[in-house]
């Protein structure tokens, strides 16, 4: 934060990664202080250009899905602890006091996905958990870990839509990928995965019977047909990186501001909020 704050009184335009800071208040504070210079600003929301999320978007558009009812998303895999096997993300994500938690880290990327390809976030119930409460650090050094290593969250979108995220560095993966999103509606479903995405008409669905004293007769793998590749994909941090670029150069929109970038901090702030009261917590709209 210290760091943007500077570049906005030397008169630089913005564009930083998220979070772009640990409050909502400090947030928007960002965001206006940049406006009030006259300064264009963006904040890095690249899963919105993964090919899976575009082709999850080409069938919501196209009205495949139908009246959309739900989406369920699951992030993750096993980070090691650090004592046997080197882990794969740095201590300092385990460490509350250093900035560390999935829900400050993984909520600010739903807010962007859930608002951009499925409807605004009007509310939050959010359960964290520590589940590995040691681990080692960069040099071998055990330390106790302090802040949230998973997150079950549930979201109510504009339109009655129900979102649900699981995420955690505590989990053996056995899905398509390390993020994958399942988007279900009364004519069709779909679930894409960084970069593949599968569907599933309402004509191609099974009509499954319940009998747990016999194996399934339907593999339920079958009927799913993969979204084509039809266009070429480029990085998704390329892609927004340049729609910035065109945007300070030739004043071409841009939505991805820092006041976007305050909305997903707000959404984890919240869901922060909902897991101490152990309840729903309404998302304000950010008065820019």
């Amino acid at each position: 934060m210290a760091a943007v704050k500077t570049a906005i009184e030397a008169g630089k335009h913005i564009y930083c990664e998220k979070p772009v800071a640990t409050t909502t208040a400090e947030a928007l504070d960002l965001y206006r202080r940049a406006k009030k210079a006259k300064l264009k600003s963006g904040v890095v929301q690249d899963k919105l250009w993964l090919p899976g999320m575009l082709k999850l978007k080409k069938l919501r558009d196209s009205g495949f899905f139908g009246r959309i009812l739900s989406v369920r998303g699951e992030f993750g895999y096993w980070v090691f602890e650090g004592d046997s096997v080197t882990p794969q993300r740095p201590s300092w994500n385990y460490r509350k006091e250093d900035g560390g938690g999935i829900i400050i880290d993984m909520l600010c990327h739903y807010r962007y996905v859930l608002d951009n390809l499925f409807g605004n976030v009007k509310a939050v119930s959010c359960l964290g958990a520590t589940h590995i409460p040691k681990r080692w650090d960069e040099h071998g050094k055990a330390y106790r870990c302090t802040a949230d290593d998973s997150a079950y969250a549930t979201f109510e979108l504009d339109g009655g839509v129900i979102a649900h995220f699981n995420s955690s560095w505590c989990v053996r993966v056995r899905r398509d990928d390390l993020l994958t999103l399942q988007v279900d509606g009364t004519k069709g479903s779909a679930i894409a995965g960084l970069r593949h995405c599968w569907a599933q008409s309402s004509g191609a669905t099974p009509r499954p019977t319940w009998n747990p004293d016999v194996d399934s007769p339907i593999n339920f793998y079958d009927g799913w047909q993969p979204v084509a590749h039809d266009e070429p994909y480029e990085n998704a941090f390329k892609v927004q990186w340049e729609l910035f670029l065109r945007h300070v150069v030739k004043n071409e929109p841009f939505r991805w501001t820092l006041l976007e970038g305050a909305k997903g901090v707000q959404l984890a702030e919240k869901g922060i909020e909902s897991w101490q009261k152990r309840a729903w917590v309404p998302i304000p709209e950010l008065k820019a």
